[in-house]
This record gives structure tokens, C-alpha cells and sequence, in this order.
């Protein structure tokens, strides 16, 4: 009778043991999920790029940047490693020009905000990255392809979206239903 409960029970725990191995080394449904930012991200050695964007366009309807007009890049630049390096250079095709401007020096473990005003909590570390001079006309839901050397992490290319803008979207005179 124990002979015969105890066979039960391994081949229970055996079909148990066969079941839940099935789905490992599967493709799984989070193995290709973004973080929920709409900024892009890129990795250059131990230099990682998160939340890179351009400013929304403002002042001009629909919302556009025109062909040679002149974008403001936001990003976070984060050394993971523990050596210095630094923001030596940036260029895009998509513009006559790239600018940097404040901090280019990243200290290991340490983060640089890119944006045209500086932070206002805390001791970060600053720099300003204006795009000059755009080929085309730009509009949201458009990308371009920015070009960041670093002295030691080499060369990353970003795809800088543009940003979503702060105020919320209205009907635009549709009525509440939006149609």
C-alpha cells in the first residue's frame, strides 16, 4: 500500500515537475516591454541615455518645428561605471548644427540632466543640447536620429521623439464627445 502511495506521489510530483518546465526558455510577454516613458533610450559601454526627447513645439499651430528652426533636447545621461568620462561631442543629419553647452564631464555613478533650464532639486549635474538649423519640418510623432561621442563609451545614436506636450489636449471644438 506505501509502495503504491509513494509511486502516486512521484509520478504526481514528475507530471508536476514536466508541466511548469513546459514555459521555460519561452519568449514571454515582458521579455520586449519598454519602460511606459516616451523618451527614448540607448547604451553606449557603461553610458546609458534614458527619457532623450525633444521639446514640444510651442507657439505655432498645428505644433511644428519648421525647416530651420532650432529643437531643445531633454535626456538623462547616467555613467553606470565607476571611471569618468565625458560628452566630448553630438551631431545629427537631420540639422545644419549641434550645440552643447554646461557640464560634459560624468563622474562614475553619477547622472547629467540635458535640459535648456537647470534642475531644481538637488546637486545634479547640468548641460543644454540645442539642435540647430532642422533640414525638414518636424512635426509630433516624427523622430530624429542624434549622434552623442563620448571620450571613452564611443559613439551612441539616440532617436529623439518629440516630447508630449504639458498642457492637456482639448476637443479642438468638436464638442465633449471628440468626434
Amino acid at each position: 500500500m506505501k509502495r503504491r502511495m509513494l509511486g502516486s506521489a512521484g509520478l504526481g510530483l514528475a507530471v508536476a515537475l514536466l508541466i511548469t518546465g513546459c514555459g521555460a526558455g519561452q519568449i514571454t510577454q515582458t521579455d520586449t516591454q519598454e519602460a511606459a516613458i516616451n523618451g527614448a533610450s540607448a547604451q553606449a559601454g557603461t553610458i546609458a541615455i534614458r527619457d532623450a526627447e525633444l521639446a514640444f513645439p510651442e507657439g505655432i499651430q498645428p505644433p511644428a518645428y519648421l525647416q530651420g528652426s532650432n529643437a531643445e533636447v531633454f535626456m538623462s545621461i547616467v555613467n553606470q561605471g565607476g571611471r569618468v568620462d565625458e560628452l566630448v561631442s553630438a551631431s545629427s543629419d537631420a540639422a545644419t548644427n549641434v550645440t552643447i553647452q554646461g557640464e560634459r564631464s560624468l563622474p562614475g555613478g553619477a547622472s547629467l540632466a540635458i535640459s535648456p533650464a537647470a534642475p531644481t532639486a538637488g546637486r545634479q549635474l547640468h548641460g543644454e543640447i540645442v539642435i540647430e538649423g532642422l533640414r525638414r519640418e518636424l512635426r509630433p510623432g516624427q523622430t530624429i536620429v542624434a549622434t552623442l561621442n563620448f571620450r571613452d563609451a564611443g559613439a551612441v545614436e539616440v532617436e529623439l521623439p518629440i516630447m508630449s506636450p504639458h498642457e492637456p489636449r482639448t476637443s479642438g471644438g468638436q464638442g465633449e464627445g471628440g468626434h
